[in-house]
């Protein structure tokens, strides 16, 4: 089992994580993002807006110490993954994903080993901009990942191609464990997210099945595991309406042959 929370928006402390870890079995294993502190290009408003540039954005010793560090101390053996989700980009920045590979490089040779220091740990980088998965920019990618011992997380958002058109990028990380973060259903457009929470509250029921993600989710994790690899998946409320019920179907697919 795995779940993840809210770190996104304020890092958590060395204690939170332990009492999170407190709760649940031993073989739970947790899902976390790291703040946006270092993971976004702005500094953004209440409303989501970008406001200035982030002059901590992919600072090595910031992820350090504000994510990788406590995150270690307080769930210890029950760390999944830990996921760099780098947030929309703004238009100048796009231009300058080289340079952006660079600095996302640096960061992550600089984190601790995570997957020496835990039975199951994995660092994920997780993208909101198709250009990274672009012909010129994907295998720059892969080699940075491949090279810092990171996987790529599947981030199944609207604004990012389907899962069909990112799962290259995780072969060319073979063999190593699949990330997927299942966000939002594809129906609701690029810009839908809120569109899905005033639909699908009070999350009680499924309202929209996604036949495509499912069955693709399904067998993307049979291959991985059947070939002794961790598979880590998250779903959303805005994926189909209800998260605790998509599992629970994704679940009942996995155990049929």
């Amino acid at each position: 089992m795995a779940t993840t929370f809210r770190s996104f928006y304020r890092p958590l402390t060395e204690g939170q994580y332990a009492r999170y870890a407190g709760e649940v079995p031993d073989d739970f294993r947790f899902v976390v993002k790291a703040p946006a502190l270092v993971t976004d290009a702005l500094v953004r408003g209440e409303q989501g807006h970008g406001r200035q540039p982030n002059t901590a954005f992919l600072d090595p010793a910031l992820a350090v110490q504000e994510f990788i560090t406590p995150a270690l101390a307080g769930l210890g053996d029950k760390v999944g993954a830990l996921v760099f989700q780098l947030s929309p980009l703004p238009f100048s920045q796009l231009l300058r994903l080289p340079l952006l590979l660079e600095r996302l490089r640096a960061m992550l040779r600089a984190l601790p080993d995570v997957r020496g220091a835990t039975p199951d740990g994995v660092i994920a980088v997780e993208v909101r901009d198709p250009e990274w998965l672009s012909p010129a920019i994907a295998p720059q990618l892969a080699a940075v990942l491949k090279e810092t011992g990171a996987t790529y997380g599947l981030g199944l958002h609207a604004k990012m191609p389907r899962l069909a058109e990112q799962l290259p990028l995780l072969r060319a990380l073979w063999p190593g464990p699949m990330v997927c973060r299942w966000n939002l259903n594809p129906l609701h457009g690029a810009c839908g997210y809120e569109d899905a929470q005033r639909m699908y509250e009070p999350y009680d029921r499924i309202h929209d099945v996604d036949h495509e993600t499912r069955e693709l989710i399904v067998r993307t994790v049979r291959g991985v595991t059947s070939a002794g690899q961790n598979a880590y998946v998250t779903i959303s409320n805005k994926a189909e309406g209800c998260a605790p019920l998509s599992a629970r179907a994704l679940a009942e697919r996995l155990a049929k042959r």
